[in-house]
C-alpha cells in the first residue's frame, strides 16, 4: 500500500488542527454511519473476508482525499453492500436522487432493541489486551534492529518513511493479530514492539534536532542490525 491512503511523513496537507473537547461526533449523520455500520456487521459479513479497510483502501485517490473520516466509512460501506448484494447501485441512486430532491423527506428507521442491544454489548465487551503467539520474542530491549523494506501490496500498517531505517527496542507490549495478512481470519498473533528511531535517521538534515519518534510495530517487519 504505497499510495494516498498512507500519508505519514508526507508533505503538503496543512497543519493537523487539535480541537479542545473534540465530540464524538461533529454532525448527527456521523453518528448514524457508525450506527449502520455496527449494526449490519451484527448481522451479516459484510466487510468479508478482507475487513473494511480493504474497502476503504481502494477508494480512489481524489475521493478518499476529499473525504471526512465517516465520509470514507460510508463510502467503504456501501461498496460492500453492493459486492455482497446485498443492495444495488441502482437503489442507492435512485434513493440518492429522491433525498437531493427533497431533503426533508422521512428517512428510513428500523426498531430493533434486541440488535441495539446486542451491539452495545459487543462494543463494550472488554478486549484482552495481549494473545499468545506461536513462539517467544525474537528481540529484547535494547536490540538494534533495521526495518525492512517492503512494498505490500494490499493492506499494511507500516508507514513508508520507517522502511529500511534503523531503531532500538524499547519496550515489548506483547502479541496482537498481525493486521496486514490479507484476510481477517489469517490475523495470527505476533509479537508488538516500541522502536524510538533518531529523527535525523528518518529525515536526513532536515530533522529537526534532539528528537526521537517511538513506533509500534509488529516482530515480522524488523531484523537484527549492527
Amino acid at each position: 500500500m504505497n499510495g494516498v491512503h498512507d500519508m505519514g511523513g508526507m508533505h503538503g496537507f496543512g497543519p493537523i488542527d487539535i480541537e479542545v473537547d473534540e465530540p464524538i461526533f461533529h454532525d448527527e449523520w456521523e453518528g448514524r454511519v457508525y450506527g449502520m455500520v455496527t449494526s449490519i456487521r451484527e448481522e451479516h459479513d459484510v466487510y468479508g473476508p478482507y475487513g473494511s479497510r480493504h474497502y476503504i483502501e481502494n477508494i480512489p485517490p481524489a475521493q478518499y482525499l476529499a473525504s471526512s473520516y465517516y465520509e470514507k466509512w460510508m463510502l467503504a460501506l456501501e461498496t460492500a453492500l453492493v459486492s455482497k448484494g446485498l443492495l444495488t447501485t441502482e437503489e442507492l441512486d435512485s434513493r440518492t436522487r429522491q433525498l437531493s430532491g427533497d431533503p426533508s423527506a422521512e428517512v428510513a428507521r428500523r426498531d430493533d432493541p434486541e440488535l441495539a442491544e446486542r451491539v452495545r454489548q459487543r462494543i463494550y465487551k472488554p478486549q484482552p489486551l495481549q494473545q499468545q503467539a506461536a513462539s517467544p520474542p525474537r528481540f529484547a530491549v535494547g536490540d538494534a534492529i533495521a526495518v525492512r523494506n517492503i512494498h505490500p501490496v494490499g493492506h499494511t500498517r507500516l508507514p513508508r518513511y520507517v522502511r529500511g531505517k534503523r531503531g532500538v527496542i524499547s519496550r515489548i507490549y506483547g502479541a496482537q493479530g498481525f493486521q496486514d495478512e490479507p484476510t481477517v481470519a489469517d490475523n495470527r498473533p505476533q509479537h508488538v514492539y516500541s522502536v524510538v528511531f533518531e529523527a535525523s535517521e528518518l529525515w536526513g538534515g532536515n530533522a529537526e534536532p534532539n528528537q526521537l519518534l517511538y513506533i509500534d510495530m509488529w516482530e515480522c517487519w524488523m531484523e537484527a542490525s549492527d
